[in-house]
């Protein structure tokens, strides 16, 4: 059934596919009545402006359609396993503010949540916004997600984190809430921001931990239950079950590793630092890591036949013999016609990956084309009490 509601068109002028009355009639097939009956729907809601008008090759130039994005703001948390960092966005997520602090999944729910809280609090202040007009949360976690429930699943590196329900935290604020794994948030924000003409990406984000995320057909590949994208780590005997990847690849076997020779990194952050001072066992380690992480890859890559592979995460900056050793292996190993024309490469966006793909998945709950035709159907209905009342 083609859409008939104000969803439809607030999605195409969000995503820019259509963002002038003719473009939006071209796609939707309305009529130009109907068209301007949902546009003054979505306009009485605050929910688009006149972004200006374009250029015209003759008559009248035509007018280009925006979201507001100044009518709200958005909550962005990206988790990881010992660095977090939080943002404040507008409704099509500009960042505004960010912070960041060496407080990570290790911490607990507890900790990690109230310090966020506080965070976002002065974070508001300082652009003269209060939490009454946060209009979404999205949160990255380092773990499954279980999207049925929206509870955190099984096999979170910390016990403290398996069956919590995030939301609850968040319980006092009128605005849609968004949660996911912390690497498929981030593969939203390469693939729509860093990488957006490739359609088919593997993402990983190394850090103190390891997770890799799938692209397929410009979607997250997410799994029945969240869990989609956990890489194995080689068995070393028959009878030895499966372990995931970050035992023997991440940014905690580093550390470790490092303790053992007298080095003391307890974050990702700091490891990146020895690296980048020229610190050879540091390297050594990152090489061996990368190593690891690009034989692993190969198999997911001539099963899933991607265009490119992208490495973010802290670790990604730790210098070119990582992801040196990463591409090496990985184009060394991999079956021939998977590996041809691949794209091995470093995030684009960085640090800023998490906070803004946090933003997006709120942003996304936020305007869900369902959701947004519920609200001005209640907001006309309201309306029409209101006339009626007062006959």
């Amino acid at each position: 059934m083609l859409p008939t509601g104000p969803g439809a068109v607030l999605e195409l002028i969000r995503t820019g596919r259509a963002t002038t009355r003719g473009e939006l009639i071209a796609h939707l097939g309305w009529s130009r009545v109907t068209l301007g009956r949902r546009l003054d729907e979505l306009v009485g809601a605050g929910l688009i402006v006149s972004g200006g008008q374009l250029d015209s090759s003759g008559g009248r130039p035509p007018e280009r359609l925006a979201v507001n994005k100044d009518a709200g703001v958005l909550l962005a948390l990206d988790i990881g396993g010992s660095h977090t960092r939080i943002g404040l966005t507008d409704l099509v997520s500009n960042v505004l503010e960010e912070d960041e602090a060496d407080i990570g999944n290790e911490d607990g729910p507890d900790d990690i949540f109230e310090w966020a809280l506080q965070v976002w609090d002065f974070l508001l202040a300082r652009v003269g916004r209060t939490r009454a007009d946060v209009r979404g949360i999205g949160i990255g976690v380092p773990g499954p997600v279980d999207p049925r429930t929206g509870e955190l699943g099984a096999g979170q590196p910390d016990r403290r984190w398996e069956g919590v329900r995030v939301s609850r935290y968040f319980e006092g604020f009128d605005a849609v809430f968004a949660l996911d794994r912390d690497v498929n948030v981030h593969a939203v924000a390469e693939s729509r921001v860093g990488w957006p003409t490739y359609s088919d990406l593997l993402v990983v984000k190394a850090g103190i931990g390891l997770s890799c995320a799938i692209v397929s057909g410009g979607r997250i590949v997410r799994g029945a239950r969240g869990g989609a994208g956990q890489l194995s780590a080689p068995r070393t005997g028959v009878d030895q079950p499966l372990r995931e990847l970050q035992v023997t690849a991440s940014g905690a076997v580093v550390r470790d590793r490092l303790a053992r020779d007298g080095i003391a990194a307890r974050t990702s952050a700091e490891i990146v630092a020895l690296a980048q001072s020229g610190d050879r066992t540091t390297e050594e380690a990152l090489v061996e890591m990368g190593t690891r992480l690009g034989s692993a890859l190969a198999e997911v890559v001539g099963i899933l036949n991607p265009e490119a592979v992208i490495i973010g995460g802290n670790l990604a900056d730790a210098g070119d013999r990582f992801l040196s050793a990463v591409r090496a292996e990985l184009l060394g190993t991999a079956l021939p016609y998977a590996r041809r024309g691949l794209v091995i490469e470093k995030s684009r966006l960085g640090d800023r990956a998490g906070v803004r793909g946090a933003a997006l998945i709120a942003q996304d709950a936020l305007f869900d084309a369902d959701r947004v035709d519920r609200l001005m159907a209640e907001r006309t209905e309201r309306a029409d009490r209101s006339v009626g009342a007062e006959a």
